[in-house]
């Protein structure tokens, strides 16, 4: 099996993430400082040269103002769309 960041999954999970981020009005710097970290940890995630693991999605997902349930359904619903 292809590693998951060279699938097309993966740059659609980063792609929901930014837009997530956006959406809710945060900066990435906003976002980091919320969650404790340097700027550079938000861009390291979007441009996907860092990795969440689950506990950290959570915790990312909470500072958006969403949940993990909403992240995984906007994901496969983004998906779905082939977009």
């Amino acid at each position: 099996m292809t590693k998951a960041i060279y699938r097309r999954e993966h740059v659609i999970f980063l792609r929901v993430l930014k837009r997530m981020r956006v959406e809710s009005g945060m900066t990435q710097a906003q976002c980091s400082a919320a969650l404790g970290r340097p700027q550079s940890f938000m861009s390291d995630v979007e441009r996907g040269v860092r990795r969440l693991d689950t506990v950290q999605l959570r915790d990312l997902c909470l500072v958006l103002n969403s949940d993990l349930v909403s992240f995984a359904a906007a994901f496969e619903a983004t998906l779905r769309e082939g977009s």
